[in-house]
């Protein structure tokens, strides 16, 4: 549990996620309100909604760092190299950020499974995360519907990827599962 905190202590969106993850855990996420999620974290509701737009982006919160950390790792690339090759080395990066993270995005999936409203977010999610790879393709000067089609094939991996993740027998990593999955998908291209 947070405990009693003040509402100046630093890292307010840290201290809401927190707050909604351990009282959806307790009651569930349709018996949690704005209200209840902001008292937990010591904070007021006008607090929670300068960092989130409703309840169910608290769940949603690690978007933009993974959205980020593909754009960086793109960015970091030598222009000329192909477009599938700077999409794998990018959904790569955004892979290892999953790092330490399998538990709690085995629970998240679990309540994203259980919810429509949580479902259409997900789903909202992957269309972002693929138009953004797809605009920073293009930036780099790839034609469409080449960088759309890189992006999509890229980020299929990536969601491929994270469902064998969560429940992957041999716990491995997920960048390593997601490289397993560009080599199936290399493999399935060539004809082999």
């Amino acid at each position: 549990m947070i405990g009693k905190m003040s509402r100046w202590e630093p890292n307010a969106r840290g201290r809401l996620e927190r707050a909604a993850y351990e009282l959806i855990l307790e009651r569930g996420y349709d018996q949690i309100t704005v209200a209840d999620i902001a008292k937990r974290a010591g904070l007021t509701e006008r607090t929670f909604f300068r960092h989130f737009a409703d309840k169910r982006e608290v769940l949603f919160g690690g978007s933009a760092a993974l959205q980020d950390e593909l754009l960086r790792a793109l960015a970091e690339l030598p222009p000329a190299l192909p477009a599938i090759a700077a999409v794998r080395i990018a959904v790569e990066a955004m892979s290892a950020f999953m790092h330490g993270r399998r538990a709690y995005a085995r629970e998240r999936q679990r309540l994203v499974a259980a919810h429509a409203d949580l479902q259409e977010r997900e789903l909202i999610k992957r269309a972002t995360l693929t138009a953004a790879l797809a605009a920073a393709l293009g930036q780099r000067g790839v034609p469409e519907p080449a960088a759309s089609l890189a992006a999509d094939m890229g980020m299929a991996v990536f969601y491929v990827g994270f469902v064998h993740w969560l429940d992957d027998p041999a716990d491995r990593e997920m960048v390593d599962i997601v490289r397993e999955g560009f080599d199936q998908l290399k493999a399935l291209a060539s004809g082999a």
